[in-house]
């Protein structure tokens, strides 16, 4: 009965985090999602405006619009990725639909003639920031196996605290382990448990080196990774238009975040003589939080065809939760046979924490040419290596900070777009570039895209549908210590929105 209630048992861990550079790119990284036609010219909105999505880019671009106006937008995402791993490539598919964009402006015309302030436009808009819905699998003959992960960890720490004591269930011992003595400790006497690794003098307490259970010149591992949730953005919009030349424009921007990570990873084929023949090894992580952002910019018609834009994106300030659990099995005959009851309903409930992603600049130009189309340029600049976890007091949050001072450096994003019309029919296409986040530009490569799509335009109202493609490479670590050698994986995203639009 005791075991039963225990389950339920929740943690605060607040003497060590597992939050690293990944938390950082996860939400500093934003996807070309919104409405169907803002898709369809790859986000090269900045100058334009009269698009709701394109408030993103250019709060300035409510004012653009001369009437009322409701859209709403479904995606369906179909992620393509290929993981090579010591020679060995596995293919994964995965399909999702979600309703990423929902929104509507309202547009107040000053009938003055007096007045220069020609319009006022209120707006609000959902936007799915990023659908984190993916999943790749890995497998190959690797020469370092997941004991090097514990053993990483093990190095260094007294044996005493990773006994479970007399009268204490295992899964108390992991949490208080885990509170007390920090993640470290605790992966440590996760792997001692399970048998993975040993300590070099069994007989003392003091002990602080240990040696694995594991024999292998290789090891066969297979490694699934899996994620959902949601990056959403609910913004609400003011514009004006200033004369017949000038547009302004302020938002508020405030984020939904829920995300969800799932790794295994199996191993097999030790050598015969090795104790250890087979472990499989799962972590959970489930991250939730808001965060708000503001968005200032303005749009200049230099004449009938010229049109510049340029806005400022403020840094985004993200409160976050994070829940940690692990489960381990192996076949060893020293392992502790409770292990078994470590597992996703024991839960590490981290202490709450922000991620602050830097603030980016938009320039923006576009030529309209009156009803027959328009063609615009956008470029962006972010300087990530500005981005960083808070409380910057926290130890191990000032070492990842000095990590992402020296790993992350500026991105420029390039956004080129058109869109040409005949009568009620509009044909659309772009293009989009984006620098990798990271200086080396191998951890995560340059992205490339590319969209097309069309509309048919009712009088009243109007239908739209995008195609658009995007690839990018990503080294991947199947641990975060132990395990040099990374998963390569390329990814592709291939998107087909759906839209309609009706104006009141």
């Amino acid at each position: 009965m005791k075991r039963n209630i225990f389950f339920i048992l929740v943690l605060i861990c607040g003497a060590a985090s597992a939050q690293n550079i990944d938390d950082v790119l996860r939400y500093s990284i934003e996807n070309t999602h919104g409405t169907t036609r803002f898709q369809g010219l790859s986000g090269a909105f900045g100058a334009l405006g009269g698009d709701l999505s394109a408030l993103n880019i250019n709060p300035a671009g409510s004012a653009v619009f001369n009437n009322s106006q409701f859209t709403m937008t479904g995606t369906n995402y179909n992620r393509n990725n290929d993981a090579t791993y010591f020679g060995r490539t596995s293919g994964t598919r995965l399909n999702s639909f979600k309703i990423n964009q929902v929104g509507g402006v309202m547009v107040f015309k000053n009938y003055d003639k007096n007045s220069d302030w020609r319009k006022y436009s209120l707006a609000f808009n959902y936007d799915l920031v990023n659908n984190f819905s993916n999943q790749f699998f890995a497998s190959g003959n690797g020469n370092e196996g997941i004991d090097n992960y514990f053993l990483a960890y093990a190095q260094g720490q007294p044996l005493g605290p990773l006994f479970v004591q007399d009268g204490e269930l295992i899964e108390e011992a992991y949490l208080d382990i885990g509170s007390s003595l920090g993640f470290g400790s605790q992966q440590a006497f996760l792997g001692f448990q399970a048998g993975v690794i040993d300590p070099v003098d069994f007989d003392d307490d003091n002990n602080t080196e240990y040696i694995s259970n594991a024999q292998y010149n290789t090891v066969n591992q297979e490694f699934l990774q899996s994620t959902r949730g949601y990056n959403s953005k609910f913004t609400m919009n003011f514009g004006t238009q200033y004369k017949d030349f000038l547009y302004m424009g302020a938002s508020l921007n405030f984020h939904s975040i829920y995300y969800e990570k799932y790794t295994q990873l199996s191993e097999s084929g030790f050598d015969a003589a090795s104790e250890i023949q087979s472990i499989n090894f799962d972590n959970l992580l489930v991250s939730r939080g808001q965060a708000f952002s503001f968005n200032l910019g303005v749009i200049a018609k230099l004449n009938k065809y010229i049109r510049l834009g340029g806005s400022y994106q403020s840094a985004t300030w993200y409160d976050l939760t994070d829940d940690f659990s692990q489960r381990i099995n192996s076949d060893s005959p020293v392992k502790n046979p409770d292990i078994r009851f470590i597992d996703f309903n024991i839960v590490n409930l981290f202490p709450r924490y922000k991620v602050k992603t830097p603030g980016k600049f938009n320039g923006s130009m576009a030529l309209v040419f009156g009803p027959n189309g328009l063609l615009s340029f956008d470029y962006s600049y972010q300087d990530m290596s500005n981005a960083e976890l808070r409380p910057t007091s926290d130890a191990s949050f000032s070492t990842v900070n000095s990590q992402i001072g020296r790993e992350l450096t500026a991105v420029s994003t390039f956004r080129i777009g058109g869109e040409y019309r005949i009568k009620q029919l509009s044909l659309r296409g772009g293009y989009r570039y984006e620098q990798s986040p990271y200086a080396n530009k191998i951890t995560i490569s340059d992205l490339n895209g590319f969209s097309a799509g069309l509309g048919y335009n009712f009088g009243g109202s109007r239908i739209d549908f995008t195609y658009s493609r995007s690839e990018r490479d990503a080294n991947v670590q199947l641990a975060d210590v132990g395990i040099s050698t990374p998963a390569s994986v390329n990814g592709i995203m291939n998107n087909y929105s759906f839209g309609y639009t009706i104006n009141f």
